[in-house]
């Protein structure tokens, strides 16, 4: 990951959550150029921001969130996690000894091989759709499935080298990553193309309309829109909830 990416995957990543255009400022450069020289892999820098809005999402304030600075403390919490994990990691030793020396998989969901070969077929599956959309477009979705490629390449090794894993961890940097594809699809599907889709989803929904929460009616309705676009658009699912 070099200078510049580590500087515009954070950016990017903040005005995402964030909802609205904001200039990064000064002080918020400097406080991600604090992070790089600190060697905070950026996987972790992005959990962390990640992680920042998920609380402020979950007890909304009058305020909205104006700077980076708001996500520091749990970027740096996540990197004081992220070393300790990393104790007793033998970044030398072959894959035979490493296997080795993690076979218990304590507190995993799945085993740690498992979970690995679900982070390889989504990152060949992200490449194989990026391959088919570079033959036709160069567009925004096709820099955040390179994006999304190698963020899942650097979080693959990552948990295959931790002494520690925890899936719960990689499992908030999935969906921050599949947050990121589906924003970006959004921003280049057609209209004719989501018109069609929409159609399609409102009559699968419509025997079902009336019994159901206004509330929980749009979030069903976002969800199924949302799953019939990543078809279309050869998207994988990331998350583990999808092993």
């Amino acid at each position: 990951m070099n200078y510049f990416n580590y500087f515009t995957e954070i950016e990017d990543a903040f005005i995402r959550r964030r909802g609205k255009h904001l200039l990064l400022s000064p002080m918020d450069w400097a406080l991600i150029e604090s992070w790089k020289a600190m060697k905070i892999p950026l996987h972790v820098a992005l959990r962390g921001i990640e992680k920042a809005f998920d609380s402020w999402e979950a007890k909304p304030r009058k305020r909205s969130v104006k700077s980076l600075l708001y996500c520091q403390e749990e970027v740096e919490a996540q990197y004081a996690e992220w070393l300790e994990s990393h104790v007793g990691a033998e970044t030398g030793d072959d894959d035979e000894a490493v296997a080795a020396a993690r076979d218990e998989d304590e507190g995993l969901p799945f085993p740690r091989q498992t979970i690995l070969e679900h982070l390889r077929r989504g990152r060949s599956a992200l490449l194989q759709a990026l391959g088919e959309r570079k033959q036709s477009h160069e567009d925004d979705f096709t820099d955040a499935l390179t994006r999304a490629a190698n963020l899942l390449e650097e979080l693959e090794r990552d948990f295959k080298q931790s002494a520690t894993a925890d899936a719960q961890k990689l499992e908030v940097s999935l969906t921050g990553l599949e947050r990121m594809l589906s924003d970006a699809i959004r921003s280049v599907v057609p209209a004719d193309q989501l018109e069609a889709v929409t159609r399609e989803v409102k009559e699968q929904l419509r025997p079902y309309r009336k019994h159901m929460d206004a509330t929980v009616y749009e979030q069903t309705f976002d969800n199924l829109l949302l799953k019939g676009l990543r078809e279309q658009f050869a998207v994988p699912r990331l998350s583990l909830f999808y092993l």
